[in-house]
């Protein structure tokens, strides 16, 4: 058999897609963290022999920056004489593993047929605490990744289905609430089992050529689909740069310059301009940065098609190394999304000239993270990590969303009564902030305000957060939406500023976190919104009767 027809490339497509959907599901129902039990910050994918992706689960596009080359390093580690069937392999650095940063940890497994390799399936979970200097690994105040935890080239976990216990053990030795950490990390060996299980189920049906047939026809579909799409976009070149606020450690107004060439059926981002790595740890690996630029693209020229190594063919990338959008080792990666969130921003930014129809004002520009941890009342060790949503940018044709994850960072908002139950915390008040979106023909979405308490003990709070200074912008006339901020308000009333990254700050009984996210940019002359939008707005209480007549000059 020398060829498949398009219906049967679908087929296999579909198939294997929905086993990755799968392995998905698995590790959320039985994950221990709140983070990826009900945060769903995880992801799986399947590979075929030479490593390439051929299906990634519709979950966090930013997960892809670590799967694209996680089967190079493996194969270039161990060979495929070394790869047996039962094997597993653990890999999170982003400068030997080909990860994005240390907290994002895969687990890869060999999937053989008749005793010969001929796909890969794998998995990534976000734990909340990888080790290093502060909980939960993210807080700022690191200058070099050493600082941020336990740096994991790809290694073997399992051997011939049997986990190496003292692998196991050396990593469970290097994170805090070990138990939990194992308890995800069961949840990925699980989950590859599970996948492994459902192809050699699918090899029922399809014979080993057609296998390979299939996932190589399947990647230049996307190819043929990407190409396609790109030469639609009107030629030419295009140009944006936007900042970011802060590294937590002293350098401000961070430059993020993209130049975009568009040439026929290719595409090339120049990031030439952008600001030199720095100290703090917003820097980006260039699988990050390559997962944003698909990203930003996929969602502008081909929003409905499947991901997988075929966009990558006719997307070039540059970037200087030793940026922030590319640093070279040792930089320290943690808070790295901030930095992809402002790579989409200003690759939005520069092709709405090219196509204002498909593009949206500036999100909230962040992937706000929160770290609590302590002793508390019961005398136990906890540790809560979170990130939280804001603002998305207006459209063409539709207000931008309230409180959502935006771009690469997908993940969900974790409910109060979820945190309550597990964590000796309290969450005072969780709501959107009024009048955070920007004004326009379509409304920026609203910012989350999100009031946090420990119970009768003293916590460890780190945030991270953007946009607190430059706020996201408005296209076409629109307004720009509000600024993020983090503060603690004490019992008697008395409130306190703090930085926009705080890091390991002791906060005593009868004082509160409050971290407030930006809004978004509004699209399009506010002028121009009509009667019946603003009646809604005004019935909704999202919006004052000031900000109504100030940005509007309406008045019910």
């Amino acid at each position: 058999m020398s060829k498949l027809t398009p219906i049967e490339i679908e087929l296999l497509r579909n198939g294997l897609t929905s086993i990755c959907d799968e392995m998905f599901l698995a590790i959320m129902k039985s994950a221990y963290s709140t983070n990826i039990k009900e945060r769903h910050d995880h992801s799986a994918a399947i590979f075929d022999a030479q490593g390439r992706v051929v299906v990634q689960g519709e979950s966090l596009p930013l997960h892809l920056a670590s799967m694209l080359g996680l089967v190079e390093v493996v194969l270039d580690r161990y060979g495929v004489e070394e790869i047996n069937p039962g094997d597993m392999f653990l890999s999170n650095d982003p400068f030997v593993g080909r990860g994005s940063h240390l907290p994002d940890v895969a687990i890869l497994a060999p999937i053989f047929r008749d005793g010969e390799l001929i796909l890969f399936v794998s998995n990534i979970a976000h734990h909340s605490d990888i080790g290093g200097m502060a909980p939960g690994s993210m807080a700022g105040g690191m200058t070099e990744i050493y600082q941020e935890g336990l740096r994991i080239p790809p290694i073997r976990i399992v051997q011939e289905d049997k986990i190496l216990q003292d692998v196991f053990d050396l990593v469970l030795l290097n994170v805090r609430v070990p138990n939990e950490r194992r308890g995800d990390y069961m949840a990925q060996i699980a989950a590859n089992r599970l996948g492994n299980r459902r192809l050699k189920e699918l090899f029922k049906k399809w014979s080993k050529e057609q296998i390979e047939l299939g996932c190589s026809a399947i990647i230049d579909a996307v190819t043929r689909r990407m190409r396609s799409s790109i030469a639609e976009l009107p030629d030419g070149e295009y140009a944006f740069e936007d900042v970011l606020d802060d590294d937590g450690m002293g350098t401000e107004n961070i430059p993020v310059v993209v130049k975009i060439e568009k040439q026929g059926e290719e595409i090339w981002l120049d990031f030439e301009g952008s600001g030199p790595q720095v100290r703090g740890n917003m820097n980006n690996s260039f699988a990050g940065l390559q997962a944003s630029v698909l990203f930003a693209l996929k969602v502008l020229v081909d929003p409905d098609g499947p991901t997988n190594h075929g966009m990558l063919e006719p997307v070039h990338i540059k970037a200087p190394e030793g940026s922030v959008v590319n640093a070279s080792f040792p930089a320290a990666t943690a808070a790295r999304a901030q930095t992809c969130q402002r790579i989409i921003d200003v690759i939005l930014g520069a092709l709405a000239e090219a196509v204002p129809d498909r593009v949206i004002a500036a999100c909230n520009g962040a992937n706000g993270v929160a770290t609590f941890s302590g002793i508390g009342p019961d005398g136990k060790y906890y540790l809560y990590m979170e990130t939280i949503g804001g603002g998305a940018g207006g459209r063409s044709y539709k207000d931008g969303s309230d409180g959502i994850q935006v771009h690469v960072t997908n993940t969900s908002n974790l409910p109060v009564e979820a945190l309550e139950n597990e964590y000796p915390l309290l969450v005072d008040r969780y709501e959107l902030i009024e009048g955070s979106g920007g004004a326009g023909k379509w409304r920026g979405g609203l910012g989350l305000r999100r009031v946090y308490r420990g119970i009768d003990h003293t916590l460890t709070f780190s945030g991270q957060g953007e946009r607190g200074v430059k706020a996201p912008w408005g296209l076409f006339g629109g307004k720009s939406g509000g600024t993020a901020s983090i503060s603690l308000h004490s019992d008697d009333g008395n409130k306190q500023s703090l930085p926009i990254k705080p890091a390991s700050l002791e906060v005593k009984p009868g004082v509160a976190v409050c971290i407030e996210t930006a809004g978004a940019g509004g699209y399009g002359p506010p002028a121009e919104r009509d009667i019946e939008s603003l009646e809604d707005d005004t019935k909704s209480g999202k919006f004052s009767a000031e900000f109504m007549r100030k940005f509007y000059n309406f008045q019910n």
